[in-house]
């Protein structure tokens, strides 16, 4: 029996004034489409998860963040690979300096997984977002009805590899 894994991720969450949503979508060596998500990723050692969300929003659309409030906490198994994913998603403001700056996609061979950043209007969330695991917990938190402010999930429903893994 292989030892299971704990990956500790956190993501952004802003929704500007008209209501759409900063995503980004990302490609995974595993999965033949692009997947949305919020922005965010991986903790490395040693890192906050504050932290990990100012790195990530900024690695991944261009943007510097001040990291606020906890917004909800949502966790799943992926069964396939023995893993524990434990997300932590924070409310984020774009810094005033960089609020005019364009979103911008990492660069080829830049060992970076995401094709595409942009702000998604809130009625076509549920379209975009295919992972229920992402998907549900963001709507609940958007409806204000995500009780306790958590997620659980006792399936992922899916195995994601980083482009640093092995296939």
């Amino acid at each position: 029996m292989t030892a299971l894994r704990h990956v500790h991720l956190a993501t952004g969450l802003s929704v500007r004034s008209d209501g759409a949503v900063l995503l980004v979508a990302s490609r995974y060596p595993n999965v033949p489409q692009a997947l949305w998500n919020l922005p965010g990723g991986r903790q490395e050692p040693g890192e906050l998860l504050v932290q990990t969300v100012a790195r990530e929003v900024f690695e991944e659309t261009g943007l510097r963040v001040r990291v606020g409030e906890l917004a909800y906490v949502s966790e799943s198994y992926d069964r396939n690979d023995d893993v524990h994913f434990v997300n932590a998603t924070f409310c984020i403001a774009i810094e005033q300096a960089d609020a005019a700056h364009e979103l911008r996609v990492p660069g080829e061979g830049a060992g970076d997984h995401v094709v595409e950043v942009a702000w998604i209007p809130a009625s076509q969330l549920a379209a975009h977002i295919r992972v229920e695991v992402v998907r549900e917990p963001l709507l609940a938190y958007l409806r204000g009805d995500l009780q306790r402010r958590y997620a659980g999930f006792s399936e992922a429903g899916i195995t994601i590899r980083w482009p640093s893994e092995p296939t």
